[in-house]
């Protein structure tokens, strides 16, 4: 984005306050858009930065198969991303349906079973006396626990068959783990949870089935979201480029009228900045006199030798031609004082400068009718 770093002409006296007033209220406006565009160009890099330190250990072959891939993963992602909700809820009933599978099991072989009294609701612990149970047992748990969990309608329900199988073998665990292996509960249980682990053999591949399922329902959700994150993030580098060139524009033209209402450059200054011309090598003053022609389309910025009138310029060319070799002798360390109106400072060696021109050109074998120096006279 190109900015004013050269030092803005003085612009006429009868239209400086409104003229001044218009070009501070835009720069404030552009000072507050580049902030703006500068964090959203953070965000952008900081993602892509990530998104490169995860595939520094891609090959390039790979690489180039990964974004193939994601080209083609792209219009199933979009149509996943349309049913997402429909996904999830058929995963839910899917999960509902094992769970009432297993409560069904609970029910006829195990809550059932004529030993399952003791385990069916939360251990009496002061009425039997059970004065250490707590210390033993770091988690109670019973089939009415476990019952009403499932019920649950306030989100505090089971959301996987395998914490309800956790509980229920927690039951059986903690009355084994209370009671000696003589007891009758510590019997009971250790035979009632055999019977269950039996049952649950034969639910346990339909439980596996889901699982893989959902683990590959959820990696096609994770790329969801990264294709997402670099469709937005591409979209966001793309919106940020085109109002940066708004912005670009927006600043020439701030420039461009500054210089139109520049005030007249002084004889000193032209003197001072056509010495500094005929000092510029021939690359230099190419682009000098592309200035120039910018807004002079009759002048003829190519050939072996181009006259230029600095007195029939326009205030503006004159303007950019300061700023031009004003910005190219600070790029080479030098003072560009000497184009500044301040012509007691000017140290130019004009005629050394000439004689070289004259050498190179006597040294060519051209006719005598071309020059191969360019100098604006």
């Amino acid at each position: 984005m190109e900015t004013l770093d050269a030092p803005v002409p003085e612009v006429r006296s009868e239209s400086e306050p409104a003229l001044v007033e218009e070009l501070g209220q835009n720069a404030d406006e552009i000072v507050v858009k580049v902030d703006e565009l500068e964090k959203r160009l953070n965000e952008v890099e900081q993602f892509y930065s990530k998104t490169n330190k995860k595939q520094s250990n891609a090959s390039k072959g790979s690489s180039a198969g990964k974004d193939n891939d994601k080209d083609k993963q792209l219009p199933s992602f979009k149509r996943r991303q349309l049913d997402a909700s429909r996904r999830e809820a058929a995963a839910a009933k899917r999960m509902q349906d094992l769970m009432r599978q297993l409560s069904a099991i609970l029910r006829q072989h195990i809550m059932g079973h004529k030993w399952a009294g003791p385990f069916m609701q939360p251990v009496d612990v002061v009425g039997l006396g059970l004065h250490d149970y707590y210390e033993i047992i770091e988690k109670p748990m019973d089939f009415s626990t476990i019952k009403n969990k499932m019920e649950a309608k306030d989100g505090s329900g089971y959301k996987n068959v395998r914490e309800i199988c956790a509980d229920v073998r927690l039951i059986f665990k903690n009355a084994m783990k209370y009671n000696d292996e003589r007891n009758d509960v510590h019997v009971m249980a250790k035979t009632l949870l055999a019977k269950f682990e039996e049952k649950w053999l034969l639910l346990l591949p339909k439980v596996d089935e889901e699982e893989e399922r959902r683990k590959k329902e959820e990696a096609e959700a994770q790329l969801d979201i990264q294709l997402a994150q670099e469709v937005s993030h591409a979209k966001m580098a793309k919106e940020l480029n085109t109002e940066l060139d708004v912005i670009g524009k927006r600043l020439e033209k701030m420039r461009e009228t500054v210089l139109r209402n520049c005030r007249k450059m002084s004889t000193e200054e032209k003197k001072a900045l056509m010495t500094v011309l005929t000092q510029l090598s021939p690359d230099d003053l190419n682009k000098a006199l592309l200035i120039v022609a910018e807004n002079n389309p009759s002048f003829q910025a190519t050939g072996q030798e181009v006259d230029l009138d600095i007195d029939a310029q326009s205030e503006s060319t004159l303007w950019k031609l300061k700023f031009f070799v004003k910005d190219l002798l600070q790029s080479q360390g030098k003072s560009p004082t000497s184009i500044g109106g301040n012509t007691t400072t000017t140290t130019v060696n004009h005629n050394n400068n000439q004689n070289k021109r004259k050498r190179e050109t006597n040294d060519a074998p051209a006719k005598p009718s071309q020059k191969k120096n360019k100098k604006p006279s």
